[in-house]
């Protein structure tokens, strides 16, 4: 997979970190990045930015510090509004800014913003020229392949898009009304693919390094979102990079890795969000690392009453300790 540039910047390998609400924060971002993926993307922002003052907007807007280049995700369904978030953003250190036309979450779509805007063409030529033109930086885009499977007009909003002054697209290749349902089809991808000349990421059920390797190819796409695949597992970038560029599988981090990066994850969410919010976040996170491995069930079930750092950091070591002792000589993780 070539390089991409996104605008001035020229990524080090083509491999996203999709953005997610509640889980690709600061601490998750940075770990991506230092394990292999070429962008990291934030969270959604609102637009409103009379909903700036809560604490978890708040966090959401810590840009100090991000891996370069810095990619922030608005949301929302007013140009305007849209444009001021994208200058406010520019001003915290954001250096692309992503508009989001691919969320399905109904309290998204609901106030016609996300994926519920793919059913008004006239209103994303406004909020997609609104928003380029409001800033100095590049303007990227993400969308799924239309409203519902009877009107897929992907290929339209594409268009709009590379008219409009996007500098690179983004798409899921599933409908608002599939949500994370079914199958991801890559066909629509494809199609977009041919039709512009901005790069393309595919998105949608990217789990493994050969159903990368086969997404690239059913799609022609210049790179890569990975979301749901990366939680627990955001080694994934560098499996996927190197199976890209070399055709072998990396061998699955050992167990000791694990232990090492959840650790360090966990101390991240410490010092970001502060113990008590700190300790809460860090358990869904936990879950996910540990979701493959024997015991995880009942380990859990302990960990999420647990409220305290240090009792967290104690817990997953115990944890570790016990999975080496019931390894015969064998150290290596199922991926």
């Amino acid at each position: 997979m070539s390089a991409v540039r996104i605008g001035p910047y020229t990524l080090q390998n083509g491999l996203v970190l999709a953005p997610m609400a509640g889980v690709t924060d600061q601490p998750f971002r940075q770990l991506c990045k230092r394990l292999g993926a070429g962008l990291v993307v934030s969270e959604m922002v609102t637009s409103d930015m009379s909903l700036w003052n809560t604490r978890k907007s708040r966090l959401r807007m810590i840009h100090e510090g991000d891996p370069e280049p810095r990619s922030v995700q608005i949301a929302g369904g007013d140009a305007q509004m849209l444009a001021e978030a994208a200058r406010a953003n520019v001003a915290l250190g954001a250096q692309i800014i992503d508009i989001n036309m691919g969320c399905p979450a109904k309290k998204v779509c609901n106030k016609a913003a996300g994926s519920a805007l793919l059913k008004d063409e006239a209103l994303v030529t406004e909020i997609l020229q609104a928003v380029v033109a409001a800033v100095d930086v590049p303007v990227t885009l993400k969308i799924r392949t239309g409203w519902d499977r009877d009107n897929k007009n992907g290929l339209t909003v594409a268009k709009i898009a590379e008219q409009a002054g996007i500098t690179a697209l983004a798409v899921h290749g599933r409908t608002r009304a599939d949500l994370y349902t079914g199958d991801a089809e890559y066909d629509t991808i494809a199609a977009i693919k041919q039709a512009v000349s901005i790069p393309v990421f595919a998105n949608g059920d990217i789990t493994s390094p050969e159903k990368a390797r086969y997404v690239l190819d059913a799609t022609g796409a210049d790179g890569l979102l990975i979301g749901r695949a990366a939680q627990g597992r955001p080694w994934i970038f560098r499996e996927i990079e190197h199976f890209l560029r070399t055709g072998e599988k990396l061998a699955a981090p050992q167990l000791s890795e694990v232990e090492r990066i959840l650790l360090e994850h966990l101390a991240a969410l410490h010092a970001f969000y502060g113990e008590v919010m700190g300790v809460r976040i860090a358990r869904k996170h936990v879950g996910w690392y540990l979701a493959t491995l024997p015991g995880a069930r009942e380990f859990r079930a302990r960990f999420n009453r647990l409220d305290g750092t240090q009792a967290q950091c104690a817990d997953v070591q115990a944890f570790f300790a016990e999975r080496y002792k019931s390894l015969t000589g064998d150290e290596g993780v199922a991926a």
